[in-house]
């Protein structure tokens, strides 16, 4: 059970919150009930059993995302991994049939993404797309979806909330594959961060960071709140700060391009992100 829990990587899944929050954000009146739903339903079943189920195919000795010595995976993760994804997905029925459909569309992917029959994790380009508008895009829309049971709702303000989503994933996605090259490679894989190399994952990370920063002052402009923009860049301002001393470490010294100095970005970014979007909801 111990392994199991471990692999299951809760407290990863609550570095995907910001993403909620941003949608939750955008509905103005809200079911407190139904908001608490969704996020049991995403955080507590759906995520886990998603990174339950990538450990138990990816079978990982080095280490992986918050887990620096990974237990050996047994049947009883992936077990567990089927369990409370479809655990999610009966709960899900009781938030709407439209948020079901997204969650079991999620799971699909997630499957997909590890799975030895497709594993697009192969694959460097397609696997950063399903990445970029799977967990991004695609979640912020779910919850929507959860939270206002109608899609006519989702107009272009969303769309761009949406993509800033997107990019915010994307831009760390490269970045916490970069210390696995040895590993990925022996089981086949070439990431996304493999295909881009040390120095190219850097340079890609931050356009697609930059990215989402335009689209973020588009977001606040359209609503008259640019202040909140400015707060958004003043809260990333230690992520810039690490992000350049990382990446002049890494030029120095690939061995910098380790798990430590990884999970410290993820951390990091993930966090401050965090405690962003919950003050744009305070």
């Amino acid at each position: 059970m111990k392994s199991v829990l471990i692999h299951l990587r809760l407290p990863f899944s609550l570095l995907l919150l910001p993403v909620f929050l941003f949608a939750l954000y955008a509905i103005p009146n809200v079911n407190v009930s139904q908001v608490i739903l969704v996020f049991i339903i995403l955080h507590l079943f759906i995520y886990p059993a998603s990174n339950g189920y990538n450990s138990y195919f990816d079978k990982d000795e080095g280490s992986i995302a918050l887990i620096k010595n990974p237990p050996k995976v047994k049947k009883s993760l992936y077990q567990t991994a089927i369990i409370l994804e479809w655990a999610g997905v009966l709960l899900a029925l009781t938030v709407n049939i439209g948020f079901t459909i997204c969650v079991i569309v999620y799971n699909l992917l997630s499957k997909a993404y590890s799975h030895p029959l497709v594993r697009l994790k192969k694959y460097p380009i397609i696997s950063f797309i399903v990445v970029f508008i799977f967990q991004g895009f695609f979640v912020y829309f779910t919850c929507f979806v959860g939270f206002e049971k109608s899609v006519s709702e989702f107009n272009l303000q969303h769309i761009i909330a949406g993509l800033i989503c997107s990019c915010l994933i994307g831009a760390s996605y490269p970045l916490t594959q970069i210390y696995q090259f040895k590993e990925d490679a022996s089981r086949g894989d070439k990431t996304l961060s493999m295909f881009l190399g040390y120095k190219g994952s850097f340079v890609f990370s931050a356009l697609v960071f930059i990215t989402g920063i335009i689209l973020m002052f588009l977001y606040w402009e359209s609503q008259n709140q640019p202040f909140k923009f400015y707060i958004f860049v003043a809260c990333c301002a230690p992520i810039f700060t690490y992000f350049n001393w990382w990446f002049y470490k890494v030029i120095k010294n690939k061995a910098n391009a380790n798990f430590s100095n990884a999970m410290r970005m993820t951390l990091l970014s993930g966090l401050i992100m965090l405690c962003y979007f919950t003050w744009i909801n305070i």
